[in-house]
């Protein structure tokens, strides 16, 4: 499986995987050994707790590494004026909910729906990629629910070095 991702998603992981490796896994290290010199292990919260932070810091390297070695570099935005792209701000006409909502779409990795940055993989992100003002796109949640959004304004963007990357 690849990911879709920009060079800045590739430098804000790199860089956490910097952070986790010098700063934070040496803290993380000496905590679990001053934990281990409190004695019987069998019965030592502190220890257990250090070495499931250890572990969790583990795996969110080996993680973000997975990522950008498997990852395909894509370009923020779109060529062609008008059309959909990513990190564009795109205003919808709900019809369903008959009202407005303005998104920003965004990677997998820098979405949060909840502030309105929503992933181009998502359903709402694939039906609106690519089209124009005045489109309606029809957004397939699963084979028995889906609904039509109609693009009222697009404000071409680029990629926000600001937009942390998710630690989900």
């Amino acid at each position: 499986m690849h990911d879709e991702l920009t060079r800045v998603d590739i430098k804000k992981m790199q860089e956490e995987i910097d952070y986790r490796k010098t700063e934070l896994l040496p803290k993380l290290k000496d905590k679990l050994k001053q934990a281990r010199e409190l004695g019987d292990l069998s019965e030592n919260d502190e220890y257990h707790s250090a070495k499931r932070e250890l572990g969790r810091n583990n795996s969110r390297i080996e993680y973000l590494q997975m990522m950008i070695d498997t990852a395909i570099i894509v370009e923020s935005g779109s060529k062609k004026a008008g059309v959909i792209g990513l990190f564009d701000k795109v205003t919808l006409y709900m019809e369903d909910d008959d009202e407005e909502m303005t998104i920003t779409l965004v990677t997998t990795l820098r979405q949060d729906s909840l502030n309105g940055f929503i992933s181009k993989e998502s359903p709402l992100g694939k039906a609106v990629m690519g089209k124009k003002v005045g489109d309606r796109a029809k957004v397939v949640v699963n084979e028995n629910c889906s609904y039509y959004a109609t693009i009222r304004s697009v404000e071409k963007g680029q990629d926000d070095e600001s937009l942390n990357i998710s630690s989900f």
